[in-house]
């Protein structure tokens, strides 16, 4: 059963020297309890293709034309109370940079009781506090009601990712967009936050879908994967099946890069 069907998504930013393709006609859908992964290099229109799924394209960028089917649902045609109510509870979104996406003015917990009393029936602020601290343990954060209690600029960067990806969690949502997760990240940080996300996209059986320049990764998270070039998807397919036998020129020197890496 499909998740989210993206249909000949165009989305074009207006510039200066006049309207850029971002997003050129791509199409892709995601599977209940599927991981499916974007992977191209900067700029090839992958995160335009996320932002886009919520309706978050920044100012100078605007959805031309297509299609996204959520829920049965085409979200192009949602008001924005409509929207607000998907907006992480449905569908929650982890950014590459966690700094970013955490107000430096409140603490942790104040911006995670936050998101339960946005979605949620329930305005007893232990019953809040108690499910937000239950989240931080599920992601493996060691004391949480001491990261409950401290700011962003308190934490490392792996522990605000952490966090973040507790965030996502939190409503339940049935489908949860990874913009580059660990990217911001050193390789050691990232192979934790990499493990955790493994081990909570199994247990909990989630739909995923992963952004990523890096095909090690998305060869290790992904079920199905596309290979985004110059705002287009110009291969799709099960990973493995990507990985072995690539049929774009473009998709070969993604995995070539990998292997120099390594």
């Amino acid at each position: 059963m499909n998740i989210l069907q993206v249909k000949d998504l165009k989305v074009r930013i207006n510039s200066p020297c006049g309207a850029i393709k971002a997003v050129d006609d791509v199409s892709f859908d995601i599977q209940k309890g599927e991981v499916f992964g974007l992977v191209g290099e900067s700029g090839s229109g992958k995160s335009m293709t996320a932002l886009s799924i919520l309706k978050l394209l920044p100012r100078q960028a605007d959805i031309v034309s297509g299609k996204i089917i959520f829920g049965g649902r085409d979200i192009m045609r949602l008001d924005s109370e409509e929207l607000r109510k998907i907006r992480g509870s449905r569908i929650s979104i982890v950014f590459q940079e966690p700094s970013s996406a955490l107000n430096p003015v409140f603490t942790v917990g104040y911006q995670l009781d936050e998101a339960v009393l946005a979605h949620q029936e329930i305005r007893d602020a232990g019953k809040v506090r108690r499910i937000v601290q239950n989240y931080l343990d599920r992601v493996h954060v060691k004391d949480p009601a001491r990261i409950y209690r401290s700011y962003p600029h308190q934490l490392s960067g792996g522990m605000k990712q952490r966090v973040m990806i507790a965030m996502a969690l939190l409503n339940s949502p049935e489908l949860i967009i990874l913009d580059e997760p660990t990217t911001a990240l050193d390789v050691t940080i990232q192979a934790q936050v990499l493990d955790l996300l493994e081990e909570i996209i199994k247990k909990e059986n989630l739909s995923i879908l992963f952004i990523s320049h890096d095909f090690g990764v998305i060869s290790r998270m992904c079920d199905r994967v596309g290979v985004m070039y110059q705002g287009k998807i110009v291969e799709t397919g099960k990973t493995s099946d990507i990985i072995d036998s690539p049929k774009k020129e473009y998709t070969k020197g993604l995995l070539e890069s990998v292997r120099v890496l390594e």
